[in-house]
């Protein structure tokens, strides 16, 4: 069943991910932002309602403290709920766990982000690999920046018949890029030290066939994380093959060393320059001139924005969890186009 019903949108938690899906929100001809949710007094909920957007607070008390910050605050979550099909829960890590029950007790359908257990919702969503089973659910997860990339690459290979077993190593930034005045480690690397990291067995939340070990080290940088893969193909295979079953994904950007993309900070410019709010690359961009075949072995890196990757995944998950489109393609397709995803030259 696909409904052209406009989707009643809220966004709880204007942070790092929750403005960004407003804003994707607010780019979707079949969505309506009905309003975001914060507790801040600072720039950011200023800047929201600059945009235009609505804002409330998350209760009463929170609601006064903005409103004397000289904040024009709409009113609470509750009346807010009032008015929307669904939520996307941006809050803190183990906060938006705390919200379900509110969600649940008024029978309203929520999106809970990665940072979140795949117990509280039973669900974790990514786009071209799970989206059928979500169709008409309570409630998903939109599984980590990490996560996300992992499962949208070995989703590509085993749409091939490729792809028998995978291990990765991850380089994560060591912090949010907005928040490194406040922590992240410097002048040293952190391995660590639980082999698989979590990274694997979340994307096997995903798609429980997948044979994928991750290992992950923190770094001293906060642009994006780096992934590293080592896959055993189910045979032999050209290079021209493997890139043909990447090409297939729309979310898969391929980017050359020898256009000078030879770094994170030059694919973050390209982003910048091509016109990419915020320099967001929502793509997992992966270098085409370092892949190698040999035999049956693949080898490869990507680089993954962990600030970016998840927001159109989550603009799926509304469409699914509601029904609004019964096919992953036509989702992804509509979503990719108010985005401008796969209009960066390949």
């Amino acid at each position: 069943m696909t409904s052209r019903k406009e989707i009643r949108v809220a966004v709880n938690g204007y942070g790092v991910i929750g403005k960004r899906v407003a804003e994707a929100v607010a780019k979707q001809e079949d969505m309506r932002l009905v309003g975001v949710v914060d507790v801040a007094s600072d720039w950011r909920p200023r800047v929201a309602l600059q945009r235009g957007f609505a804002l409330y607070g998350p209760g009463n008390e929170q609601v006064e403290a903005m409103r004397n910050a000289g904040l024009a605050v709409a009113g609470t979550l509750e009346s807010l709920l009032d008015d929307v099909d669904i939520v996307v829960d941006c809050t803190p890590k183990k906060v938006a766990a705390t919200n379900v029950e509110t969600y649940r007790a008024r029978g309203i359908k929520f999106i809970l982000q990665g940072g979140e257990k795949h117990s509280v919702t039973e669900h974790s969503f990514v786009a071209e690999s799970n989206y059928a089973s979500a169709l008409g659910r309570e409630s998903t997860r939109v599984v980590s920046c990490n996560t996300t990339s992992i499962v949208r690459t070995l989703t590509s290979l085993k749409n091939a018949g490729l792809l028998r077993k995978a291990r990765g190593t991850l380089l994560r930034r060591a912090t949010d890029p907005w928040e490194s005045h406040q922590g992240g480690i410097m002048n040293t690397l952190v391995p660590e030290k639980d082999i698989p990291s979590h990274q694997g067995p979340d994307a096997q939340s995903v798609d429980p066939d997948l044979d994928v070990v991750t290992m992950a080290v923190k770094v001293p940088e906060t642009l994006a994380h780096l992934h590293y893969w080592v896959v055993e193909m189910t045979r032999p295979a050209s290079k021209a093959e493997v890139l043909d079953a990447f090409s297939a994904s729309s979310r898969i950007q391929f980017i050359r060393y020898s256009d000078g993309l030879s770094a994170l900070n030059t694919v973050k410019e390209f982003m910048s320059d091509a016109g990419r709010p915020r320099a967001d690359l929502y793509e997992v961009a992966l270098w085409e001139d370092m892949l190698r075949v040999q035999g049956n072995e693949l080898f490869y890196a990507y680089m993954v924005d962990n600030q970016a990757i998840v927001v159109p995944e989550t603009i799926d998950a509304i469409r699914a969890l509601t029904q609004a489109e019964s096919e992953a393609k036509a989702s992804i397709a509509r979503t990719d186009a108010a985005m401008g995803i796969g209009k960066l030259p390949r």
